[in-house]
């Protein structure tokens, strides 16, 4: 279950995507996302599909790797696509007790869960492809004008790097935990709810006191190396444009520039 997250994990290989600069990626991930809810038909959908498919070629990393990342949020998708279907206004298709499934909720939900969809995979590309030090740099190059209004531009980004790095490591530690406790007779699904709730108390206490061991772990690892947050800090592989990384931008001016055309003419 846990080993089919992938967001914030990195895949390595050599592709073209891997070896854009940081920057690039981060930004590239902020206008797909912001596309996706400037198209609003058909047509746009399947030429952000397009889009995403091609990226996704260009990375080499398989298709099922980065598929397995939907399997951890097929439950939360389930549940946006009902309430979309079931509480939006309108034309009503079919009737269940006093609740309605509208043509306009099911249009809604289909949309909403095709932009979820393209969301996370979108997302996880990038973390694929882009080392957490390398997101560092970009997300601290990006916010960098914020320093002249004393946002700790530095440290926010330190922050995100580690929280994504985290993300997989805790995951793991979680489904070790859960094989220790379901060996000492732990049942997590057991189909009475209390009962589920209460297996999952001997799993958290654990979990929470390997995290904060970690966090202690990484903050005198860091103290050692004599790190002192931003100030005089030089880097050993500064980022540098390359003549592909100017490419990108003017694909990715072009395909926002389509995105705009298809939301003009009613698609």
């Amino acid at each position: 279950m846990f080993k089919d997250i992938t967001l914030g994990q990195y895949y390595q290989t050599d592709s073209i995507l891997h070896r854009l600069d940081p920057r690039v990626k981060l930004i590239g991930t902020l206008v797909y996302l912001v596309s996706l809810f400037i198209v609003r038909s058909v047509p746009g959908y399947i030429f952000a599909g397009i889009a995403l498919a091609a990226l996704i070629r260009l990375s080499n990393v398989p298709f099922r790797y980065i598929i397995r990342g939907m399997k951890s949020i097929m439950m939360i998708l389930m549940i946006t696509v009902l309430f979309n279907m079931f509480l939006t206004p309108g034309e009503p298709l079919i009737r269940i007790w006093k609740l309605s499934v509208t043509r306009e909720g099911v249009i809604f939900a289909i949309r909403m869960a095709i932009r979820l969809v393209f969301l996370i995979l979108g997302s996880s590309l990038m973390t694929l492809t882009t080392t957490p030090n390398q997101l560092t740099d970009a997300l601290e190059s990006v916010l960098g004008p914020l320093k002249k209004l004393h946002v700790p531009v530095h440290e926010i980004s330190m922050m995100m790097s580690i929280a994504l790095r985290f993300i997989p490591i805790l995951m793991e530690e979680t489904d070790k935990i859960m094989k220790a406790q379901i060996a000492r007779g732990a049942d997590f699904e057991s189909k009475n709810l209390k009962k589920r709730i209460a297996a999952l108390v001997p799993l958290l206490v654990p979990l929470f006191i390997s995290a904060f061991r970690r966090a202690n772990d990484l903050a005198m690892a860091m103290e050692a190396r004599c790190y002192r947050g931003d100030s005089g800090r030089t880097k050993m592989k500064p980022l540098v444009y390359k003549k592909s990384d100017y490419t990108a931008y003017a694909i990715m001016t072009a395909f926002v520039l389509c995105c705009v055309a298809l939301r003009i003419a009613g698609f």
